[in-house]
């Protein structure tokens, strides 16, 4: 994973460049949110140092409650996307992060969305900071 100023996402196909990208027809996960504040959060209550990358999402995001946008259509600079669920945390956290953390994160662990039209997301803005995991 590595920061991007910008990341091409392509309507019903996924972030250009990304492992998923064109993962299979309808997937739920062609994109991929995290909030912020949950990462702020998490890093002060379990005393750990890490970068945005561990959590493997593509568009970090601020002031943002995600779970209320599964099942809901929604515009991030231009680009619509359908959410579809939340990006559930796996097991590794607890290394990458510090023990604790996956069950930390149970329910706030993101948002899967699917592309529903193409264009650009530019990072460090109003929404956040890109992703992509080749």
């Amino acid at each position: 994973m590595h920061e991007l100023d910008k990341i091409e996402c392509v309507a019903g196909r996924g972030v250009l460049g990304d492992r998923f990208f064109d993962h299979k027809p309808d997937f739920d996960g062609q994109i991929t949110f995290f909030a912020l504040e949950t990462h702020q959060q998490l890093a002060a209550d379990l005393e750990f140092n890490a970068p945005l990358s561990i959590y493997r999402r593509n568009v970090i995001t601020r002031d943002q409650e995600l779970n209320s946008l599964i099942g809901q259509e929604f515009e991030v600079q231009g680009v619509r996307f359908l959410g579809t669920e939340e990006c559930r945390p796996c097991y590794w956290m607890d290394q990458v992060a510090a023990r604790g953390a996956n069950a930390a994160l149970r329910g706030k662990g993101g948002l899967r969305a699917r592309i529903l039209s193409s264009g650009l997301i530019h990072g460090r803005s109003q929404s956040g900071a890109c992703y992509d995991d080749l």
